[in-house]
């Protein structure tokens, strides 16, 4: 069999359907006993750890109230079940954290609601 040159041999892949490719990795995998993913962990690794790794627990950071004052403190009232008077406090006090530790389903809903209202909030 003549050697293909790799311009050669890039352009017989690019002719393959998706699972024509899928079964060339599933072959080279065998063949050559190495694993498609091992590629992904060694950049992986290669990165900053902490980027590896996601966070789990979210600080909501209220930055900016925006023009909905109001509507902005029955969503800080409903997501911490403070009072009226101490969540339009928090409110006049942003940037104030209002939620530490949250899960990031959590942090990203109230995100969402307040971003809503037209404040603007910062995960950390």
């Amino acid at each position: 069999m003549a050697k293909l040159t790799t311009a050669e041999f890039i352009d017989a892949i690019k002719e393959l359907s998706v699972l024509e490719l899928n079964d060339l990795v599933k072959a080279c995998e065998e063949e050559f006993g190495v694993s498609a993913a091992a590629g992904v962990v060694v950049a992986a690794a290669g990165g900053d750890a902490a980027a590896a790794e996601e966070k789990d627990e979210f600080d909501v950071e209220l930055t900016e109230v925006g023009p909905n004052k109001v509507k902005v403190i029955k969503v800080v009232r409903e997501a911490t079940g403070l009072g009226l008077k101490e969540a339009k406090e928090v409110v006049d006090g942003a940037p104030k954290v209002l939620k530490e530790g949250a899960s990031k389903a959590e942090a990203e809903e109230l995100k969402t609601k307040l971003e809503a209202e037209g404040a603007k909030v910062t995960l950390k």
